[in-house]
């Protein structure tokens, strides 16, 4: 699994998957009121909503893009 933080957009994970194409790993995510999301799993990369404007939480809908969201963290 790998975890992506776009500059000013959406976390992004993605999921490994074998050599046939299925995904060897499923994940939940849980929002800031512990309200579980179960993650799609036909879907090898997800992006996370980090700006708070997606109508599609917590999953990101392209909201940050015209809400002009500036993220004050970084990863590394």
């Amino acid at each position: 699994m790998k975890l992506r933080c776009r500059k000013d957009g959406p976390l992004v994970i993605e999921l490994p998957y074998d050599i046939d194409g299925g995904l060897l790993a499923t994940i939940q995510v849980t929002d800031h009121h512990r309200e579980a999301f179960t993650v799609p799993t036909q879907k090898l990369a997800v992006a996370l909503c980090r700006c708070g404007k997606s109508s599609n939480r917590p999953f990101c809908d392209g909201s940050h893009k015209i809400s002009g969201f500036q993220a004050h963290e970084t990863a590394s």
